[in-house]
C-alpha cells in the first residue's frame, strides 16, 4: 500500500516539476520577446498592455453575457429550477428590501451613513462638557471653544460683571475677562484655568442635510433643577436668516428651554454646529456655529459690565465695593478693605474660607444709616452653591468703618440674616 501510494506521488510530482518547467520555459520567452531589442521594449510594453487589457475586458463581457443567458434560461429548464429560481428571487427582493429600511433608518436617526460609526458616546460628551453661567439675575450654559474660553449668549451675561462658570464636576469659576458682541447675542468668558479635555472646538463652515438629526445640551431652569447637563434630540429643520441679526441660524423642530441658552448644539457625532439661543412652542434658532468661529475676533468689552466702586467717597460706598468684591470674587481687594483693627481676628486664609461657596452677592441697598458719619445700612443676597444646588440668603444690617490711609474700611458688622422677605423688604 505504501509503495503505491509513493508512487502516486512521484508521479505527481513529476508532473508538477513538468508543469514548472514549461511555464518558466514560456515566461522566459515570453520577457526574451518583450525585452529584446531593447529599442523596441517602449513601444512593445504599451501594445503588450493594450492587447492584454482588450482581451481581458473582451473575456469578461463574453464571460457576463454567458451568464445572464445561463441565468435568463435556468427557470424554463425544469420545474424544480423553476422553484429554485422563485425562492432565490423572493429572498433577493426581501434582502433589497431589509437594505432599504437600513439605510433609511441610518438617514433617519444619523442624518449621514458616516455618522453611525462616531454616533456612540456622544450624549455621555456633551454632559460632560457643557457648563453652567450661573449669575445675579440670570443663568444659561455655555462650552469651552478652548482650553480656556468659555462660548455662551450674551443674554446669559447681560449686565453681569462676574458670572460664575460651574463645571461639571461641580467646582465653580470666576472670569478674568469677559468680550462680546451684544449685536450677535453671543459673549466669550476667559478663565485662568485650562480644561482641554471639555473642549468643543467651533468649526469653519457649517453642513447639515435635511432632516439630520441634532442635539442641543444645556441646564433647563438653571439652578432650580440640579444634575447633570440635559441632552434633547430633534431634527434640522432649515437655515434662517433675519435682516436684523449678523449671523444666521439653525432652525429644529424640538424646544430648548429658559437656561439652555448658550449651550452647544451638535450632530450626532458631537460636532458643534450651532449655539442654543431661543426656543418657542415646537422649535428653537441657534446661532450657526461658523458664524460665530468669524466673529470672535471682532468681540470686546464694550457692552460688558463694569465693576466701578470707590471706597473713598462714603461708607455706604465702601460696603458697596466690599460686597461688590465678593461678588467678582476679587477675594484679595475685599480683604484690602477691613481695618487694621478687623484683621487682628483673622488672616486673608481664614478670611476667604467664609465665603468659599459663593457664586454672587446682589445689592438692593447700601445707603447711610441715621444720619451718622461712619455707620452704611446695607441689605443684600448671596446666591450660595451647596452641595451642587444654590441656596438664596438675604441679609440686612449696618457696618461700621473707620477712614484709613483715605480709605473707609470695615470696622464691626451688624448683619441678620431675613427670612423669607417679602416682596416690600426689596423696595422698601
Amino acid at each position: 500500500m505504501f509503495n503505491t501510494l509513493e508512487k502516486q506521488f512521484d508521479k505527481l510530482s513529476k508532473k508538477i516539476k513538468s508543469k514548472l518547467s514549461s511555464w518558466a520555459k514560456r515566461l522566459k520567452a515570453y520577457f526574451k520577446r518583450l525585452l529584446f531589442p531593447i529599442y523596441l521594449f517602449p513601444i512593445k510594453l504599451i501594445t503588450y498592455s493594450i492587447y492584454y487589457l482588450i482581451k481581458f475586458t473582451l473575456r469578461l463581457i463574453w464571460s457576463l453575457i454567458k451568464i445572464l443567458f445561463e441565468t435568463i434560461i435556468y427557470p424554463f429548464r425544469s420545474l424544480k429550477n423553476f422553484l429554485k429560481s422563485v425562492f432565490i428571487l423572493v429572498v433577493v427582493l426581501y434582502l433589497l428590501a431589509s437594505l432599504m429600511v437600513i439605510l433609511d433608518y441610518l438617514e433617519t436617526n444619523y442624518g449621514n451613513y458616516e455618522k453611525f460609526f462616531c454616533a456612540f458616546g456622544t450624549r455621555e460628551r456633551l454632559k460632560s462638557s457643557v457648563v453652567r453661567i450661573v449669575g445675579g439675575y440670570s443663568e444659561g450654559s455655555g462650552f469651552f471653544i478652548d482650553e480656556n474660553r468659555i462660548l455662551t449668549n450674551f443674554h446669559v451675561i447681560d449686565n453681569e460683571p462676574s458670572p460664575k462658570v460651574i463645571l461639571p464636576d461641580g467646582n465653580f469659576l470666576s472670569p478674568v475677562k469677559i468680550v462680546g458682541d451684544q449685536d450677535a447675542d453671543l459673549a466669550v468668558i476667559y478663565v485662568a484655568e485650562k480644561y482641554p479635555d471639555l473642549v468643543l472646538p467651533l468649526p469653519y463652515e457649517t453642513v447639515l442635510v435635511g432632516e439630520e438629526p441634532l442635539l442641543s445640551a444645556g441646564y433647563p431652569l438653571g439652578t432650580e433643577l440640579n444634575g447633570a447637563a440635559t441632552v434633547m434630540e430633534g431634527k434640522f429643520d432649515e437655515f434662517r436668516k433675519s435682516k436684523y441679526s449678523f449671523t444666521n441660524y439653525i432652525q429644529t423642530n424640538f424646544t430648548v428651554v429658559e437656561g439652555m441658552s448658550g449651550g452647544p448644539l451638535t450632530d450626532k457625532c458631537g460636532e458643534v454646529v450651532g449655539i442654543n439661543t431661543l426656543g418657542v412652542a415646537g422649535l428653537s434658532l441657534f446661532i450657526e456655529a461658523a458664524d460665530a468661529k468669524t466673529l470672535l475676533p471682532t468681540f470686546t468689552d464694550r457692552d460688558i459690565k463694569k465693576i466701578e466702586v470707590d471706597p473713598s467717597k462714603s461708607p455706604e460706598d465702601a460696603v458697596r465695593a466690599f460686597y461688590m468684591y465678593l461678588k467678582a470674587r476679587r477675594m484679595q481687594d475685599g480683604f484690602n478693605l477691613l481695618s487694621s483693627e478687623y484683621l487682628k481676628n483673622t488672616d486673608f486664609e481664614e478670611w476667604t474660607g467664609r465665603f468659599k461657596d459663593i457664586l454672587d452677592v446682589s445689592i438692593y441697598k447700601s445707603e447711610r444709616y441715621n444720619n451718622s458719619r461712619y455707620v452704611a445700612f446695607v441689605k443684600f443676597s448671596t446666591k450660595n452653591w451647596v452641595g451642587g444646588e444654590a441656596e438664596m440668603h438675604y441679609y440686612e444690617g449696618t457696618w461700621l468703618t473707620v477712614l484709613e490711609d483715605g480709605v473707609f474700611k470695615m470696622l464691626e458688622a451688624d448683619i441678620v440674616e431675613v427670612e423669607s422677605p417679602g416682596w416690600e423688604w426689596f423696595y422698601e
